[in-house]
């Protein structure tokens, strides 16, 4: 996809992508446009916002306005990632505890150079 310049955006090239996939936090987030109408709403104004987004009804925002005209929300709590150790502990079945056998080293003397600082 170009962008209106009519030169493509680095984020559509291939190369790009494979680069960046090793490091998500570079990635390009996913930006969708809803267009919607201001309202009043008691002594407030207020904007709809459409189903589909991660939004549920009661989260606490925080609104940036910039320059009178440009906002902002995002969740004051944001959601934090889950991990569930359950999972991981429970795929590594065909691994085995090492025996005390193999736990056992020779004794050795070591010769560890003279350190200068």
């Amino acid at each position: 996809m170009a962008s209106e310049t009519g030169k493509p955006k680095l984020g559509d090239n291939p190369r790009f992508k494979r680069i960046i996939g090793s490091v998500p936090w570079m990635q390009v987030r996913k930006k969708e446009h809803f267009r919607t109408r201001v309202f009043q709403s008691g002594n407030s104004i207020a904007v709809r916002i459409p189903a589909g987004t991660k939004l549920e009804a009661g989260m606490e925002m925080d609104l940036t306005v910039e320059d009178g005209e440009y906002l902002s929300l995002e969740p004051v709590d944001k959601p934090k990632r889950k991990f569930n150790i359950a999972k991981v502990a429970g795929s590594a079945s065909s691994l085995k505890l090492i025996s005390d056998d193999s736990r056992r080293f020779e004794e050795r003397s070591l010769d560890w150079p003279d350190r200068q600082a």
